[in-house]
């Protein structure tokens, strides 16, 4: 079973789903899955579309109450991509679900991992984050400020185009979501870093730097011959309810 609401974040509004299984209730564990950001002509719009039915299956399998929400100028919901922006989304996304004496824990894709890093790092009431095909260095991953600025209006995050930060202070913004940074303030709190072994996008390198800043104290899953793509793995799913289930 899944809900639907919206939230208010800053000047946006977004879509917020719950999914909730009724046969294995853990109302206590919330998972909240973040999105990334593709750069594809016309796909930010579509960058959560998977998520939805992906958070619906792995409440029935897990018992976890699975949240997903999506960010300002992704799907229906309103706004403008900027890195600030999305961090403003997503802690106001926890702040929704962070209701009474729950744990909660985030499963983040792509630049939606780093992202999950970042705020964990900041915000005691995460337990655990999960990354799959997540950039470790950010400067890197964002390329020259003047593709990257074209690529975000090609993906189509955005509402207005005043809105839209120019090349050098959007890309400056991005870099500020310090990955590697991050998950070395993590532990003990858990960790599961997934990646495909033939992503052309994000080098499975980034996978090891990730592990290596956290000095070795998470799980590391290399899932052979799969490319960025993760959400709709198989066994991506079964890595991440196995990490749901050794962590009720």
């Amino acid at each position: 079973m899944i809900e639907h609401e919206q939230l208010t974040s800053g000047t946006s509004v977004l879509d917020l789903r719950v999914a909730h299984s009724d046969s294995r209730p853990l109302a206590s564990h919330i998972l909240v899955l973040v999105h990334g950001l593709p750069r594809a002509m016309g796909m930010g719009r579509q960058a959560a579309g998977l998520l939805p039915e992906l958070a619906e299956h792995l409440a029935n399998e897990s018992g976890w109450l699975v949240a997903t929400g999506t960010l300002s100028g992704v799907g229906s919901s309103t706004g403008t991509f900027c890195a600030s922006t999305w961090k403003a989304d997503l802690m106001t996304i926890i702040d929704r679900v962070a209701q009474g004496d729950v744990r909660i824990s985030l499963a983040g894709f792509g630049f939606g991992g780093a992202l999950a890093l970042h705020v964990a790092a900041q915000d005691d009431r995460i337990r655990g984050v999960a990354t799959f095909a997540a950039p470790a260095d950010l400067d890197q991953w964002c390329g020259d400020a003047e593709e990257f600025h074209h690529a975000v209006q090609v993906a189509g995050v955005v509402g207005d185009p005043g809105e839209l930060l120019g090349p050098e202070e959007l890309r400056a913004d991005v870099v500020t979501i310090d990955a590697l940074g991050s998950i070395a303030k993590i532990p003990p709190r858990r960790l599961l870093i997934g990646h495909g072994s033939d992503d052309m996008e994000i080098p499975v390198a980034d996978a090891r730097s990730l592990v290596n800043a956290a000095d070795g104290r998470c799980e590391l899953r290399i899932i052979q011959g799969a490319g960025h793509q993760l959400r709709a793995d198989p066994r991506m799913v079964a890595t991440l309810l196995g990490w749901l289930d050794r962590h009720r």
